[in-house]
């Protein structure tokens, strides 16, 4: 494998909520794997004690750092908490890693390798090589489900984009995060995703294992796959609204005519939107998957 020494400094930064009981388990896995990593826990404010443990932790390991933050805020204000925190100390990479296990400490040098020839690297479940652990076959489904309506939605060209273990060098991470970025649940990954495919970044998918946790509870619900749900499909139908008004315009040459035409083509794609909207949050899945 080669040398991830001239990457720079690494920061993986780990979002938690009552993990007291993987938090050991993950820090120590990790500085075995990839020791010149830093981590940073991003605490929210966990009621079972979390963060105090976290500080206990980086007061014994120079490599372990902690942010407390006032309260459980979702995961995407987490992340963004965290990478702001990484780049105003000048972090060259940032990771986003599970605090549950999930992601296996012993595959980030693989997913950090990577970096070496791209801009973004997703740790992939759905690529040839990539698997989950202890998922029912519903669960499965549903992740890849929403994984490939995401991909026809907005036209990505990537197989695992909800998945949640991602490494950016700093300069790419700031130019995304110029763009929109879903601040509260799951759809960070969705939005960091699309951002970096916007801006012509090369994203590049390793395969992973993904083993489902076995101490604590996860983080994912309905809601939260449900909101997702409805902004991707936001997202797509103006994504592929404007695709049409550029192309009404070519052909027509760019006339007024074109221009109403299309005009008229994505006022009803908005009203769409908001009609699926409003479908999804009444009738949408009551079950989660990542």
């Amino acid at each position: 494998m080669q040398s991830n020494d001239d990457l720079g400094r690494i920061l993986v930064i780990i979002p938690t909520y009552n993990e007291i009981d993987n938090l050991d388990m993950i820090t120590r896995r990790l500085r075995a794997s990839v020791p010149e990593a830093h981590i940073l826990v991003v605490d929210d404010n966990s009621p079972d004690g979390t963060g105090r443990r976290a500080d206990e932790l980086a007061a014994e390991d120079d490599h372990i750092h902690v942010l407390h933050r006032q309260g459980k805020e979702g995961l995407g204000a987490a992340y963004k908490a965290g990478f702001a925190w990484g780049l105003e100390q000048d972090y060259d990479v940032l990771v986003e890693f599970d605090a549950d296990g999930s992601h296996q400490p012993e595959q980030l040098g693989r997913v950090l390798a990577a970096l070496h020839d791209a801009d973004m690297v997703k740790g992939s479940r759905w690529v040839p090589g990539g698997s989950v652990v202890n998922w029912p076959l519903h669960r499965e489904l549903l992740s890849r489900g929403g994984s490939i309506y995401t991909r026809l939605m907005l036209g990505l060209p990537v197989r695992d984009i909800t998945g949640g273990l991602n490494a950016f060098h700093a300069d790419t991470l700031r130019a995304i995060l110029n763009d929109p970025i879903d601040g509260q649940g799951y759809g960070i990954q969705r939005d960091l995703t699309w951002n970096a495919h916007k801006r012509g970044f090369r994203i590049t998918e390793v395969p992973i294992e993904f083993i489902e946790r076995t101490r604590g509870e996860s983080k994912m619900s309905g809601d939260v796959v449900k909101e997702a749900m409805i902004r991707t499909t936001e997202l797509g139908l103006r994504h592929r609204g404007q695709q049409l008004k550029d192309t009404v315009g070519r052909l027509r040459g760019g006339t007024e005519h074109a221009g109403e035409v299309a005009g008229r083509f994505v006022g009803a794609v908005s009203r769409a939107a908001g009609e699926a909207a409003r479908t999804v949050r009444k009738n949408g899945p009551k079950g989660g998957a990542r």
